[in-house]
């Protein structure tokens, strides 16, 4: 009867230990793919807020399209810079994305 106890407890331990585990994995496989969305949404930010700007200035200052493309590829560039800082983060801690 001893045996018994201890193997059910044995055995509703491991039950537990596995379902946390997959609670676990799940939560990080979804928390990577928020994080994906997020550097993609970032960086098409970056690059269209950058090109609006230009536009703006281009109407004003009455030199379309130059200054548009100069921030478009400003924007381009900042985005992949800070798309790259980003995974960076991530890579090194896939549960909180810090380098700690």
């Amino acid at each position: 009867m001893a045996d018994d106890r201890q193997s059910d407890d044995l055995d509703k331990r491991i039950a537990d230990a596995k379902a946390a585990h997959d609670r676990g994995v799940s939560r990080a496989e979804g928390a990577s793919e928020s994080r994906g969305w997020a550097v993609g949404i970032e960086f098409v930010g970056v690059v269209l807020i950058s090109a609006f700007i230009g536009w703006l200035i281009d109407r004003f200052a009455g030199t379309a399209p130059w200054i548009m493309i100069g921030m478009l590829v400003l924007g381009f560039v900042a985005g992949v810079y800070r798309a790259m800082k980003t995974s960076a983060q991530f890579d090194a801690d896939p549960t909180t994305g810090s380098k700690d």
